[in-house]
């Protein structure tokens, strides 16, 4: 120790022999400072600078995963400079204080720009602070019904203690870098000043480091945008609320509804994240193009026709429901406090007004459903065949609790195919092409289906969903390939047992994540109508749709909540006219 000392001003020495008396009255884990000094010394500057880069890349995190470049680190964060400014600026007592209050509020910023950026890996959009909680409890069911009830357990006790690490890390941190400052004080003075005037210098010249200002103000843009949103939140509900008030067909007599559907079974089916980048995007065009076109011939021979159009969904990469039910109601239903206010009011949808008329029996194929399912009142279902209840004796394929071939042969079997039945409205919820695309189950005959137990074979020959999501390229072509098992299902159903009372709507929900949409801004979904008798397709030749199933790049694109009051003028008395 007198080597270390020996080399430092008389003051210095005292205060350093004064520590050094300190430590080695301590017990245990203090002593080795003493017995090792240069490897203390080593220890105090490392942590010290790993405190140091650490609060900076709390300040300049960006919440989104394509921005942690190592330009967006290299950056003066104003709020670091007023934060220093007002540290040594205050007694001791109080910076202790901001200290700490500083080091909490920087992990948990860390943690929402973490949260943003999970959100904008799936949904393309930021965590809603007031509305998506629930969504967290949706992510913990996904990765056990993905990976297995340990994973789940695994990854929530690891997000729980991420976020104490995080807010922990960012604290003591900060109070060290603040120590620092303090036993430096008139360095840290000038530093400060420095990178304020090099601040202010760099936000007048524009001066930028790559593509990436060098003067960064992200953490105020960040928190002011978050107090926008949940002020935007907030007053969402009564905004809704009066949008919801209004509907064209609340008056009209049950005899003038969809009168141009009497005495044909209505099928509305959604396939779940069949978007427009399955039609779009290269790498995929050539196998969906073939599906749809093979499709569209493979129908005409059974006598059908079909008009095909785009629709923007309100969400993209998840949250089907809201599709759904912005669709089936008429209404912009972007969140979950929407779907709330929607699912408790009596606003009327497409399933009710088919059932009010008294002319069909209202039916739900909903596969995904696993457990209560007190919404389906509200979309005035008068039966609904959840998993349980469709006499699957199959695996599950990842999250999809049963096959579409096997969803569609079931709706044959408890209701289609029945004789002497009333018309049917049903809705119908296609799985299989849910994320993650892993495994597939594929086309059999459907002679064979039997309870299910056909797909265990058929699963064990899949693909691992842990091996496809290492690579992104796997994913889009897996996701590809659901789309096409999902569509050859509908097309094959429709050939085998649709008549010329059936009529077939369907359209995808939503966009698929960003790992496969690559970017894309777009939300549109395809559309189509299917039926074998003309006198359908007629009442909607004016809306330009394009022939066959597959939607032209320039075919008519209409907001989703639009579609259900355009369907229901179509085949309303007049016919659209």
């Amino acid at each position: 120790m007198s080597q270390v000392t020996d080399q430092l001003p008389d003051t210095e020495k005292d205060e350093e022999e004064d520590r050094t008396e300190e430590v080695a009255e301590r017990p245990g884990l203090f002593r080795w400072r003493v017995r090792y000094p240069r490897t203390a010394r080593g220890v105090t500057v490392g942590t010290t600078v790993l405190a140091g880069v650490l609060v900076l890349c709390a300040l300049v995190l960006p919440n989104r995963v394509e921005r942690l470049t190592f330009d967006a680190f290299f950056r003066i964060p104003a709020e670091g400079v007023l934060i220093a400014g007002l540290l040594l600026s205050v007694p001791a007592r109080a910076r202790r204080i901001i200290a700490v209050v500083t080091g909490v509020l920087l992990g948990l910023l860390s943690v929402l720009k973490f949260l943003d950026m999970g959100f904008y890996q799936v949904l393309a959009r930021p965590f809603d602070l007031v509305l998506d909680w629930i969504l967290l409890d949706d992510a913990a069911e996904f990765v056990r019904e993905t990976y297995g009830r340990t994973s789940e357990i695994l990854a929530v006790i690891g997000v729980v203690l991420l976020v104490v690490l995080v807010v922990a890390a960012t604290t003591l941190a900060t109070v060290r870098v603040t120590n620092l400052m303090t036993r430096h004080r008139p360095v840290a003075a000038r530093t400060t000043l420095i990178l304020g005037t090099a601040w202010i210098t760099c936000v007048t010249l524009g001066v930028q480091f790559t593509d990436v200002p060098l003067a960064s103000k992200i953490n105020a843009d960040y928190v002011n945008k978050r107090v926008d949103q949940v002020q935007a939140g907030l007053k969402d509900g009564e905004i809704f609320r009066k949008q919801a008030a209004v509907d064209a067909f609340a008056k009209t007599p049950p005899d003038q509804l969809l009168t141009g559907l009497r005495g044909k079974d209505v099928l509305f089916t959604f396939i779940e994240s069949y978007g427009r980048v399955a039609i779009d995007d290269p790498a995929m065009a050539e196998q969906t193009d073939s599906v749809l076109t093979e499709g569209t011939e493979r129908l005409e021979k059974a006598g059908f026709a079909a008009r095909s159009g785009w629709l923007k969904s309100p969400v993209t990469g998840a949250g089907s429901w809201l599709a759904h039910s912005t669709f089936l109601s008429g209404l912009w239903i972007k969140n979950q406090q929407r779907y709330r206010s929607l699912t408790t009011s009596d606003r009327a949808t497409l399933n009710s007004y088919f059932r009010k008329t008294g002319a069909w029996d209202t039916v739900g194929i909903v596969p995904g459903v696993r457990r209560a399912w007190p919404e389906g009142k509200f979309f005035a279902l008068d039966r609904i065949y959840d998993s349980e209840h469709l006499g699957y004796h199959g695996p599950y394929f990842s999250w999809t609790p049963v096959p579409d071939q096997f969803s569609l042969e079931a709706f044959e079997r408890l209701e289609h195919g029945k004789k002497d039945r009333d018309p049917i409205m049903a809705e119908i919820i296609l799985a299989s092409s849910h994320n993650p695309w892993s495994p597939i189950a594929r086309m059999i005959d459907w002679e064979d289906l039997g309870d299910g137990s056909v797909f265990h074979q058929i699963k064990e020959e899949g693909t691992d969903p842990k091996e496809v999501w290492k690579d992104s390229e796997k994913v889009r072509a897996e996701y590809a390939n659901a789309i096409e098992y999902s569509l050859r299902s509908l097309v094959e159903y429709m050939e085998r047992y649709g008549d010329e009372d059936t009529v077939l709507v369907f359209l995808g929900d939503h966009q698929p994540v960003p790992t496969v949409t690559q970017g894309s801004r777009s939300r549109d979904v395809p559309i189509s109508i299917v039926a074998k008798d003309p006198k359908v397709l007629e009442r909607v030749e004016d809306w330009g749709w394009t022939e066959g199933l597959k939607p032209a790049e320039d075919a008519p694109e209409w907001p989703m909540n639009t579609f259900r009051d355009r369907f229901m003028t179509a085949y309303g008395p007049d016919g659209g006219r």
